[in-house]
């Protein structure tokens, strides 16, 4: 139940969840590596943040992570932040954006589990990021690439048990680094829209967030589950 000295691995560690998840984890006595894909902002998170290892390395490719995973121990736990958000319903969308956002969702995460779940530990666990919240009228290909996500985890739950856990953390809509691009007055007005339809009012802190993945980590009587951070939006 403690995290102390155990080996966590985060794949798209270096912004947003990943990065605090990379941050709690190593205050709590973890050894801790990230991998991300962009170089300049992998370099700026190793100067970040001395104790954690970061790598760049295209998770994406199968050849990369199956060549990074054999040059290294096991890992007790490895997170998934893999995947982005896309608007758009199924009509007005152009298909090849719905694909894309559902192979890079999905698809990347499956190929993940499978070169991963070989470099577990005893006792160890893949945790994955899903998404609560929006409508497959206005986020056809991430409500596909999500629900995806769910049926995954709870496959995998099964068969990977009983030596291994499989779960996922499934926020709502956050300020993160994948909205880097976006001007602060737009952020800020997204943030204020996004909050009148969740229940408590406002949007998640990352903080918040990324104490499910390690509560997840901890308990270890618990395989093939979706914990929503939602601030119950799905309840209206």
């Amino acid at each position: 139940m403690t995290l102390e000295n155990k080996r966590i691995l985060i794949v798209g560690g270096t912004s947003g969840f990943g990065r605090e998840v990379a941050r709690q984890t190593e205050h709590a006595g973890a050894n801790v590596t990230v991998i991300g894909h962009n170089k300049t902002r992998t370099k700026q998170f190793q100067k970040d943040h001395k104790n954690i290892q970061a790598k760049s390395i295209d998770a994406h490719g199968k050849a990369a992570l199956e060549k990074y995973f054999d040059s290294t121990s096991n890992f007790d736990h490895i997170v998934s932040t893999l995947g982005g958000a896309m608007s758009g319903g199924f009509l007005n969308t152009d298909i090849s954006l719905i694909r894309k956002t559902i192979e890079d969702k999905f698809f990347t995460d499956l190929q993940l589990a499978q070169i991963a779940a070989k470099h577990l530990n005893q006792h160890g666990s893949l945790i994955f990021t899903s998404g609560s919240g929006g409508s497959p009228s206005n986020a056809s290909g991430a409500i596909v690439g999500n629900q995806a996500i769910n049926l995954m985890v709870q496959g995998l739950a099964v068969e990977m048990a009983p030596e291994f856990r499989v779960n996922a953390v499934s926020p709502s809509w956050t300020p993160t680094g994948l909205w880097r691009d976006v001007p602060e007055p737009e952020m800020m007005q997204q943030v204020t829209d996004f909050s009148k339809n969740v229940p408590l009012r406002r949007v998640a802190k990352l903080s918040e967030v990324a104490s499910g993945y390690l509560y997840l980590m901890e308990n270890e009587f618990i395989t093939g589950q979706i914990i929503n951070i939602d601030g119950g939006i799905d309840l209206y």
